[in-house]
This record gives structure tokens, sequence and C-alpha cells, in this order.
């Protein structure tokens, strides 16, 4: 039994190899927080939104991890 709050880490793995539903799960599970981050003088700026999305998502191709070492133990 995982955190929750935490993704699963098959999602993380599944996005960084670019499977556009894992990356769309990465983006919703996020999605509160850059909203929260893309909020200016008391509204949300739709283009830091959409820049912090961006900038995540590069970041997910950009990720790269031993997986013998971050290897789920059974």
């Amino acid at each position: 039994m995982g955190n929750p709050n935490l993704l699963p880490y098959e999602t993380i793995v599944r996005a960084t190899s670019g499977e556009p539903e894992a990356v769309d799960e990465v983006l919703r599970h996020y999605s509160k927080r850059i909203r929260i981050a893309a909020i200016e003088n008391g509204h949300i700026d739709r283009d830091t939104e959409d820049s912090i999305k961006q900038r995540l998502v590069a970041a997910l191709f950009k990720f790269r991890f031993d997986e013998q070492t971050y290897r789920k133990t059974e």
C-alpha cells in the first residue's frame, strides 16, 4: 500500500518514457499546485500556468534514473 498523495512509481516510469496517458496523469496530479503557483495579483495567469506545465513535461522527458536502484521491492 502506497501513499495516496504520491504518484505510483509505474506512472512515473511510463511518463518518463513518453506515454501520453501517464503524462496526463502527472499533469492532473500536480494541477492544483500548478494553478496555485500561477496566481498573480489574485488571478490565475494562464500563460504562467501553461509555462509551468510545459516545463514539467520537458523535465519528465529529461529525467533518467537507474531502475536497479529504485526498483520496487516485493
